[in-house]
């Protein structure tokens, strides 16, 4: 990384953005339909596959089943071409566990799970390809698949990124801004309610930096709310368009 300047005196990043700017963004809701539901997403060259499965019946063993609430299983995998490096990734090395309880923890705050006692879904997360943001495209793309599952939801669940570089805040950092060594904050919001249900600090941040960096993180999750609120709005139309065509 020396000599690289992750943000130039003009104020542009390595792939020409300004530090408030989102990489481009790209979804598709049902793109497969084997599942219940499903999306895909691109975040910059970051390109991540969902699909979720249910509510069913609790698979395995009956003394995961809980009483009250719906089990939340997610699984998170990365494909052995996602990055330049073609090596072998077993699901569950350490990273892909570590991600997978992220997941977890973040859509058991965001799924009415009381709606679903004694039952299950499951949620399958595949980064096809990585180039920063593995987490939070994942969430980003999970969010759309549960929608296309007709889970409810207590809102949309947005996550986003956001960097310090040059004591300027930056969002939504790629993978060169994230090998930096610079300080990451990773933020997941419910964006109505501005709740955070997922916050995840690494390297160090100077707190009176702090609060700078988790606005530009919430403004970046807000922005990314529009773009996929739109294309689940784009979807129901065509999906009610083709119903009406055929009856």
């Amino acid at each position: 990384m020396a000599g690289l300047e992750l943000l130039s005196d003009q104020g542009f990043r390595i792939d020409g953005r300004r530090s408030h700017e989102l990489r481009k963004i790209q979804c598709r809701l049902g793109v497969f339909k084997q599942a219940d539901g499903s999306a895909y997403i691109e975040q910059g060259n970051t390109k991540v596959l969902a699909a979720v499965y249910g509510p069913h019946e609790v698979k395995g063993s009956r003394a995961k089943m809980l009483q009250d609430k719906v089990l939340v299983n997610c699984q998170y995998s990365m494909a052995t071409f996602s990055t330049g490096e073609r090596k072998r990734r077993p699901r569950g090395d350490r990273k892909s566990t570590e991600m997978t309880m992220h997941l977890k923890q973040t859509f058991d705050a965001a799924i009415i799970t009381n709606l679903y006692p004694r039952s299950q879904i499951d949620i399958y997360v595949e980064v096809l390809q990585s180039d920063g943001g593995n987490y939070c495209a994942s969430v980003n793309a999970a969010t759309l698949a549960l929608i296309d599952a007709g889970i409810p939801l207590k809102d949309y669940v947005c996550a986003c990124s956001a960097g310090f570089v040059n004591d300027t805040p930056i969002v939504d950092i790629s993978y060169l801004e994230e090998s930096g060594g610079g300080p990451e904050l990773i933020v997941t919001i419910l964006p109505k309610s501005e709740q955070i249900v997922f916050l995840e600090q690494n390297s160090r941040l100077h707190e009176d930096n702090l609060s700078k960096v988790l606005d530009v993180a919430s403004k970046g999750c807000k922005d990314i709310y529009a773009i996929l609120d739109r294309a689940v709005r784009d979807h129901v139309s065509k999906v009610s368009n083709v119903a009406n065509t055929t009856e």
